[in-house]
């Protein structure tokens, strides 16, 4: 199999309803829309169709108009129609995580080159609401609990679709990567896990030092 048929097949196996989740928890699951699916099997199709291993690179969770409403970790409406050329009707709202990820992405050498070494994931393959808002999965320590073994089991499932052992990279310097690094100790599962800054601080409280984080990012991505 194909390192995308892999990535297809397991989000088309994800699924929370046998967990019981916080009062007013709600799941963004792209991968149960027939559209969002569509799109989210043409990108890996263009960019994964091969059998080389790759890095990963591990997020929080989707967020409302990133993955959460493309299937594509990281990636908006707006970046998968003008920089992966895949067109979509979606609403073309722009992410700020998104904006960054592409935007390093360019600077490394286009989607071709970075996705053919690289694929990107989340701690939590799944993302999640609250009041209409995104939450991250450890805004609330019961929905961490919760999921924490569908999060070890997703982790330990992407590394048979050729995902590289020998380093992992971490988006988030504070809680996921504290997790990350929780998780690790405990499974085993990469020998080493580095962290970056988070693409959303970085556009929200670092942007005038956009280049500089964006050079940090391809000096650590070796």
């Amino acid at each position: 199999m194909t390192f995308a048929e892999h990535v297809l097949n397991f989000y088309q196996s994800l699924n929370l309803s046998h967990l019981k989740l916080p009062k007013d928890v709600r799941v963004l699951n792209p991968y149960q829309d027939s559209v969002a699916f569509s799109l989210t099997e043409k990108f890996f199709k263009k960019f994964h169709s091969d059998t080389k291993p790759r890095k990963i690179i591990i997020g929080i969770n989707p967020g409302r108009f990133g993955g959460g409403m493309t299937g594509i970790p990281f990636t908006d409406p707006i970046r998968l129609e003008n920089i992966c050329g895949i067109e979509n009707d979606l609403a073309k709202k722009p992410e700020l995580s998104s904006d960054f990820i592409y935007r390093m992405i360019e600077a490394f050498g286009g989607p071709e080159a970075f996705f053919g070494d690289y694929f990107i994931s989340s701690v939590s393959p799944l993302g999640f609401t609250k009041d209409g808002k995104n939450l991250n999965y450890y805004d609330i320590k019961e929905l961490q609990n919760v999921l924490e073994s569908f999060i070890l089991t997703s982790l330990r499932k992407q590394i048979t679709f050729g995902v590289s052992t020998h380093v992992a990279f971490c988006l988030g310097e504070g809680q996921n990567f504290k997790n990350l690094l929780a998780w690790n100790k405990k499974e085993e599962l990469f020998k080493e896990i580095i962290p970056l800054p988070h693409p959303r601080f970085i556009m929200q409280y670092r942007r005038k030092r956009l280049d500089e984080f964006i050079q940090l990012y391809i000096k650590k991505l070796y």
